[in-house]
C-alpha cells in the first residue's frame, strides 16, 4: 500500500447506496479532503461499489474501501476493515472477518484494521451491530487501550454516526493512545464542529453532511 494514510487529517465518506452524481464527485475530489472512503452500512453491494469506483477513476486523491460485509469486498483497493469492539454480536467483532478469510485469499498488505467504538445507539451502525453504546468515558478509554495494546489495531475509530459526539471523550481517548491513529466520525456539519474534533482526534471523517446539508456545508468542514 503506497498511500501514507497516517498523515490524513480529513476523510470524506461516500455512500455507494446514495445518489452520487458527477458534480458531487468532482466537488469532493477538489475540496482539499485527504481521502475518499467508500463506506455505508445498509444496501451495499459490489455492483454499487463498482459503479462508484468507475466515477472515481483517475482521481488524484487516495480512495479506500471500508466494507460493511465480506460480500462488499473489492480486490485491488486498500481496505479499511472495521471490527466493532463494543458490539453485542461477535460477528461484528471477528465473525465476518473469519468468514471472509475462509472465502478468499486476503492480501494483508492492503488491509488496515480499524477498532470501532460505536457510541450512538440510534444510528444504523449501532442498530445493525447491536453496539453497547452507553459507555462512560473511562470505559471508552479502556476499549481504546485494549484495541491498541492487546489487539494491536493501528486505527481506533470513535463513531457517533450522524450525531455530534462528546469532545471530552474523544480527547481522553487521544491522550490514552500512544501509537494508534484516532479517527472520529459523527455529526460534523460545520467548520466549528470540524475544528473542535480536529483538536481532539488525528482524523475527522465526514459524510452525511454532503447528503443532508449540501456541498457548501461540506466544504466548510475542511479546516486543515
Amino acid at each position: 500500500m503506497r498511500m501514507n494514510w497516517k498523515k490524513w487529517k480529513h476523510v470524506t465518506k461516500i455512500d455507494p447506496d446514495r445518489e452520487n452524481p458527477p458534480e458531487l464527485i468532482r466537488e469532493v475530489v477538489e475540496s482539499g479532503t485527504d481521502a475518499i472512503m467508500i463506506s455505508g452500512t445498509q444496501g451495499i453491494t459490489k455492483e454499487k461499489i463498482l459503479s462508484l469506483l468507475k466515477e472515481l477513476e483517475g482521481v488524484e486523491i487516495d480512495v479506500v474501501l471500508e466494507p460493511s460485509h465480506p460480500d462488499a469486498v473489492i480486490g485491488g483497493l486498500p481496505l479499511f476493515i472495521p471490527s466493532v469492539l463494543n458490539s453485542s454480536n461477535p460477528l461484528w467483532i471477528l465473525g465476518h472477518h473469519v468468514n471472509w478469510v475462509m472465502k478468499e485469499r486476503v492480501n494483508w498488505r492492503m488491509v488496515v484494521p480499524e477498532a470501532y467504538i460505536v457510541l450512538n445507539p440510534d444510528s444504523a451502525v449501532g442498530r445493525v451491530t447491536g453496539a453497547r453504546a452507553d459507555l462512560k468515558k473511562d470505559e471508552v478509554c479502556a476499549y481504546a487501550e485494549v484495541a491498541e495494546n492487546y489487539f494491536k489495531f493501528p486505527v481506533v475509530y470513535i463513531e457517533y454516526s450522524g450525531k455530534f459526539g462528546d469532545p471530552e471523550i474523544v480527547r481522553a481517548v487521544k491522550e490514552r493512545l500512544k501509537n494508534a491513529v484516532l479517527f472520529y466520525g459523527g455529526g460534523i456539519d460545520s467548520a466549528e464542529k470540524s475544528r473542535i474534533m480536529s483538536e481532539c482526534a488525528d482524523v475527522v471523517v465526514v459524510g452525511n453532511v454532503i447528503y443532508e446539508k449540501g456541498l457548501k456545508a461540506y466544504r466548510e468542514t475542511i479546516v486543515k
